[in-house]
C-alpha cells in the first residue's frame, strides 16, 4: 500500500496542472447538478413498517383530508391585555387570508371555534333545560291522563252495575204472567230504564275516545323526548371530551390558530412557509404578536452560520501558529473546502430524488471539514519535516504521501467503515446520513492523497517559512559540528541516544515514567464524567429545544403556560370501525372509544375528530398532560397502545397511533434497538482492520476500549449539559429536556472513526520505532514524541470545527456538535496521549504479540512504510523517514 501511495504522490506532484484540472472539472460537475437538481430538504424521521407510519398511510387512503400536516400559530396582544373585539377580528380576517396561500387546505380561527364552543355549550345548557321542562309537561300530562281514565273507568263500573240491575230486572218480568197488566207495567219502566242507561253509555264514549288520543299523543311525545335526551347526552358526552381542549386562553390573552396543510409538513416548501408568516406577520399593526410552531418555521436549507464560521476560524489559527506561514495553513483549509464542496454538494444533489434530513448534509460538513483539514496536515506535516532534513521536493512529496498518506488511508477507512455501516440499521434517513457523510470522507481522504500532492509541487519551498528555514540551518550546523569526526555508526548512535533524552521529557514521559498513577487517573476521571450518561433519556427534538429568543421556542413556551404543554405534541389515534354502523351509532361508539382513552394515566382530554364516509375509520386526537419529549408523554404513548387491545375486546374498534409524537417515540425506540448491533458491526469490522494495520491483538483491543470510555463520557457530559441543564447558560440550554434520539448511533459511528484516526497516527509511530529495532517500553516514548505536536494540532483544529456547531442555527445539530467535540477532546488527550501510553509501556513488548498462524496469513499492508526506506544523506543524521515529527517554525 505503501508504495502505491508513493506512487500516486508522485504523479500527483509531477503532473499537478493534470490533477487540479481533474479536480476542478469534478466540482464543475457536482456544483452544475447540486444547481440543477438540489431538492427540499426535510426531517421527516419516520420508519417504514412501524405503526405510526402504518396509520398514516390508512389515513392518507381512508381519509386524505385529515393527512396533510398541520402547524400552529400562536396569538399574543403585544400590551399583555385581554384582545379586543377588534383584534379578534383582524386575527379572524388574517386567518382567513391565508388560505390563498398554495399548500394550505383550511385554517382554524381560534375565535371563532371558541365561540362556537361555546354556543354549542350554551345549546346544550338550553337543551338540557328545555328536554326538562317536556318531562315535567310530559309527567304533568301522563298524570292529567291518569285521572281522566280513573274517571271513566268509576263512571264505566256505574254504568255497567246499572246494566246489570236492568238485566235482573228483566229476568224477573219474564217471570209474570205474559199480558198482565202487572207484566205491561214492569216492562215500561224497564224500557225507561234501558233508555236511560243507553244515553250515559252514549255520553260516556267520547271521553273515551279523547283518552285514547291523549295516550297516543303522549306516547309520541315520550318518543321524540327519548331522541332528543339520546340528543343531548351525545353533545354533552362530546363537550365533556373537548373539555380539556382550548383556542383562547382563560384570560383572553392568548389564541392558537391552526393551518391545515394539503401536504406533509416535509413537502411545505420555504417559500410556501414564508407566505404564511408573511400574511401573519401584518397583524403587528394591530398590536397582535405572533409567534410559529416549529413546523411552520422549520428551514433547513441554509447549512452554514457564523458559528460554524468562528470554528474554522480557530482551526485556522492553529494551522497558522503551527505550520508558520499563511500559505502552508491555507492548504489544509483549502483541501477542507475542496473536499467538503464535493462531498457536500453531491449530498445536496441527490436531495431532488432522494428524501434527506437536515443533519445528512450538515454531518457532511462537520465530518468533511474536520477530517479534511487533518488529513492535509498530516501529508503537508509530514512533507515539511523531510524537506527541512534535506530531502528533495517531489521525493519528500511521494515518500509523505507514501507514509502519512498510507496512516490516512487506513484512518479515513475506519471512518468510512463506521459511517457506511449506519445503512445496516434498518433506519432509511440514518443511511442516507450515513452514507453521505461516508462519501464525503472518502473525497477528503482521495483529496488529501491527489490534490494536497500537486499543490505541494506548486508550492515549492514556501510550504516553509524562511524563519524556520534559518532556524533549521542553525541547528544542521549545531549538529554537524557536535558530531564532527564521528563515523557514521557513531553519529547515529549519538543521535538515537539524544533521541531517548528528548523523549523522556514532556508530556509522554511523565505519563511513561508514572503509568499507573496516570492510567487509574485518567480511567477513574473519565468514569466520573460518564456518570451522567446512566441517565441518559432519547427524544427527538420539540419547540422547547429551540432558542430561547425563537419564535418557536416562545409558540412552545406560550402555549404550555395558557394551554397545558400537552398541547405542544397531540397524539393522534385512528380507529377501524366494525361494519353496519348508522351516523348515530357510530357518533356513540367513537365516543365510547375516547371515554376510553381518556382512562388512560396522563390523558388530558380525548375527542372524536372526524369519520370517513363509509364510517368505517375515525381518527381520536389525544392531549397528553405534558410536551411530546417528556417522558410522561413517551409512557402516555406507550399507554395507549396497550389500552388499545381493550377497546378491541370492549368495543370491537382496532386503533393504532400517528402523528409527529407517536412517530418520535417510535424512532427512538427503534434507534435504541439498533445500537447494539450496530456498535458489534462497527467495533468488529475495525478490530479487524487495526489488527491488519499494526499487526497485533492487544493494541486494537486497547483501542476500543479506550473508544468506550471515550463514548460514555461524551454521553455523560451530553446529558449533564442538554438534559440536566448543566453550564446551560453558556451552552444555550434554556430548555433541558430529553438528547437528540439519534445523537449516540451517530456518536458511535463518527467517534470511533476519529478515535481510530489517532490511534493509528499515535501507534504507526510507535510500531516504527519497535521494528526498526528500539526497545518496546522505548518505542512508545519515541512514537509518542514524533506524533503528539501533529495529533495534538489535529485534535484541537477538529475540536475548534465541531465546537462552531454548538451554537449552530440549526438546533438539531448543536447537541451533536457538542457531542463530538467534547469526544474528540477526552479522546485524543486522555485516551490516545494519556491511557494508551501508559497502557502500552506496562505491557511493553508484549503489546505487539501476534500468534504466529495469524501473522503469516494477513498481508503486509507496510503502514510504517518500509518499502520505502532508501539511504539517504544525513538519514541517520536526521530522523528516520515515516516519523511523524513536531514541526520547526
Amino acid at each position: 500500500m505503501a508504495l502505491l501511495l508513493y506512487r500516486l504522490g508522485r504523479f500527483s506532484a509531477r503532473r499537478a496542472w493534470l490533477v487540479i484540472a481533474a479536480w476542478a472539472v469534478i466540482i464543475g460537475m457536482v456544483g452544475g447538478a447540486a444547481a440543477l437538481f438540489m431538492g427540499p430538504m426535510s426531517n421527516n424521521f419516520q420508519i417504514p413498517g412501524t405503526e405510526t407510519q402504518q396509520m398514516a398511510d390508512k389515513l392518507q387512503a381512508d381519509l386524505p383530508e385529515a393527512s396533510g400536516g398541520t402547524g400552529s400559530v400562536v396569538f399574543t396582544s403585544t400590551d399583555g391585555q385581554p384582545f379586543t373585539p377588534a383584534q379578534q377580528k383582524e386575527i379572524s380576517q388574517v386567518l382567513a387570508s391565508v388560505t390563498s396561500v398554495p399548500s394550505v387546505k383550511n385554517v382554524i380561527d381560534p375565535f371563532l371555534t371558541q365561540e362556537s364552543l361555546a354556543q354549542a355549550k350554551a345549546k346544550l345548557a338550553d337543551g338540557a333545560q328545555q328536554l326538562a321542562a317536556g318531562e315535567a309537561q310530559l309527567t304533568q300530562g301522563k298524570a292529567t291522563l291518569d285521572a281522566t281514565s280513573a274517571e271513566l273507568a268509576a263512571a264505566q263500573t256505574q254504568l255497567d252495575a246499572a246494566q246489570a240491575q236492568l238485566d235482573a230486572q228483566a229476568a224477573q218480568i219474564a217471570g209474570l204472567p205474559a199480558g198482565s197488566p202487572q207484566a205491561a207495567a214492569a216492562s215500561a219502566q224497564l224500557a225507561a230504564g234501558q233508555a236511560q242507561l243507553d244515553a250515559q253509555k252514549a255520553t260516556l264514549a267520547p271521553g273515551q275516545a279523547q283518552l285514547a288520543d291523549g295516550e297516543a299523543k303522549y306516547a309520541a311525545s315520550v318518543k321524540e323526548l327519548a331522541a332528543k335526551k339520546v340528543e343531548l347526552t351525545t353533545g354533552q358526552r362530546s363537550a365533556e371530551a373537548a373539555t380539556g381542549i382550548k383556542f383562547v386562553a382563560d384570560n383572553g390573552k392568548a389564541a392558537i390558530g391552526q393551518i391545515q396543510f394539503s401536504e406533509s409538513m416535509n413537502a411545505v416548501t420555504p417559500a410556501n412557509r414564508q407566505l404564511v408568516q408573511d400574511k401573519l406577520n401584518t397583524l403587528d399593526s394591530s398590536g397582535v404578536t405572533v409567534n410559529y410552531s416549529k413546523e411552520i418555521l422549520e428551514d433547513v436549507s441554509s447549512l452554514f452560520g457564523i458559528a460554524e464560521v468562528l470554528g474554522i476560524a480557530v482551526a485556522a489559527a492553529v494551522l497558522i501558529i503551527m505550520l508558520g506561514t499563511l500559505i502552508a495553513a491555507g492548504l489544509p483549509l483549502l483541501m477542507a473546502v475542496v473536499g467538503v464542496g464535493i462531498g457536500v454538494g453531491g449530498t445536496m444533489a441527490l436531495t431532488g430524488v432522494i428524501e434527506m434530513s437536515s443533519i445528512s448534509p450538515m454531518l457532511a460538513l462537520m465530518l468533511g471539514l474536520a477530517v479534511g483539514i487533518d488529513y492535509s496536515l498530516f501529508i503537508v506535516n509530514r512533507h515539511r519535516q523531510q524537506l527541512l532534513a534535506g530531502m528533495e521536493m517531489r521525493e519528500s512529496i511521494a515518500k509523505a504521501t507514501g507514509t502519512s498518506g498510507n496512516a490516512v488511508t487506513f484512518a479515513g477507512l475506519t471512518v468510512v467503515i463506521a459511517l457506511a455501516a449506519l445503512s445496516v440499521t434498518g433506519l432509511p434517513f440514518l443511511a442516507v446520513l450515513g452514507l453521505a457523510a461516508a462519501a464525503t470522507v472518502a473525497v477528503a481522504v482521495l483529496i488529501a492523497l491527489t490534490l494536497t500532492p500537486a499543490i505541494l509541487s506548486l508550492m515549492g519551498r514556501k510550504v516553509i517559512s524562511k524563519r524556520a528555514w534559518a532556524k533549521s540551518v542553525v541547528a544542521h550546523s549545531k549538529h554537524d559540528a557536535e558530531t564532527a569526526g564521528l563515523s557514521v555508526p557513531e553519529r547515529a548512535a549519538a543521535d538515537q541516544s539524544k533521541e531517548v533524552r528528548a523523549s523522556a521529557k514532556g508530556w509522554g514521559g511523565l505519563v511513561t515514567k508514572h503509568p499507573v498513577i496516570s492510567l487509574v487517573t485518567a480511567v477513574v476521571a473519565l468514569a466520573v464524567i460518564a456518570i451522567p450518561a446512566a441517565g441518559l433519556r432519547l427524544a427527538l427534538p420539540d419547540g422547547g429545544s429551540e432558542p430561547v429568543d425563537s419564535s418557536a421556542f416562545k409558540a412552545y413556551t406560550i402555549t404550555g403556560d395558557n394551554f397545558g404543554e400537552g398541547m405542544n405534541g397531540p397524539i393522534i389515534v385512528v380507529g377501524s370501525l366494525p361494519a353496519g354502523l348508522d351516523q348515530a351509532g357510530a357518533t356513540a361508539l367513537n365516543l365510547d372509544v375516547a371515554d376510553q382513552l381518556r382512562k388512560v394515566p396522563n390523558v388530558k382530554a380525548a375527542v372524536p375528530v372526524t369519520v370517513s364516509k363509509d364510517l368505517r375509520t375515525a381518527v381520536y386526537q389525544v392531549i397528553p398532560a405534558e410536551g411530546p419529549a417528556s417522558a410522561s408523554t413517551v409512557q402516555v404513548v406507550h399507554d395507549l397502545r396497550a389500552e388499545g387491545t381493550a377497546i378491541k375486546t370492549d368495543l370491537n374498534v382496532g386503533v393504532g397511533l400517528t402523528g409527529q409524537t407517536a412517530a418520535n417515540v417510535d424512532v427512538s425506540a427503534k434507534l435504541g434497538a439498533a445500537l447494539p448491533p450496530y456498535l458489534a458491526i462497527v467495533v468488529g469490522l475495525s478490530l479487524i482492520l487495526l489488527i491488519l494495520v499494526f499487526r497485533s491483538i492487544l493494541v486494537p483491543v486497547l483501542a476500543t476500549a479506550g473508544f468506550l470510555l471515550s463514548l460514555v463520557a461524551a454521553f455523560g457530559g451530553v446529558v449533564a449539559v442538554y438534559q440536566w441543564g448543566w453550564l446551560g447558560g453558556i451552552f444555550d440550554v434554556a430548555n433541558p429536556g430529553a438528547v437528540l434520539s439519534f445523537l449516540p448511533i451517530i456518536l458511535i459511528g463518527v467517534l470511533f472513526g476519529l478515535a481510530m484516526d489517532y490511534q493509528v497516527f499515535i501507534a504507526s509511530g510507535m510500531r516504527e520505532a519497535y521494528v526498526h529495532g528500539q526497545d518496546a517500553k522505548q518505542a512508545v516514548r519515541t512514537g509518542f514524541k514524533h506524533a503528539a505536536p501533529v495529533v495534538t494540532a489535529a485534535a484541537i483544529i477538529m475540536t475548534s470545527v465541531f465546537s462552531g456547531f454548538i451554537f449552530s442555527h440549526l438546533t438539531m445539530v448543536r447537541p451533536l456538535g457538542f457531542a463530538l467535540a467534547f469526544g474528540v477532546l477526552i479522546d485524543a488527550f486522555v485516551v490516545r496521549m494519556t491511557i494508551i501510553p501508559a497502557a502500552m509501556h506496562l505491557l511493553g513488548k508484549s503489546a505487539w504479540w501476534i500468534p504466529k498462524w495469524l501473522d503469516k496469513i494477513l498481508p503486509d499492508v507496510d503502514v510504517e512504510g518500509a518499502k520505502l526506506e532508501a539511504p539517504a544523506p544525513d538519514a541517520a543524521s536526521h530522523g528516520t523517514l515515516g516519523k511523524q515529527d513536531a514541526t520547526i517554525h
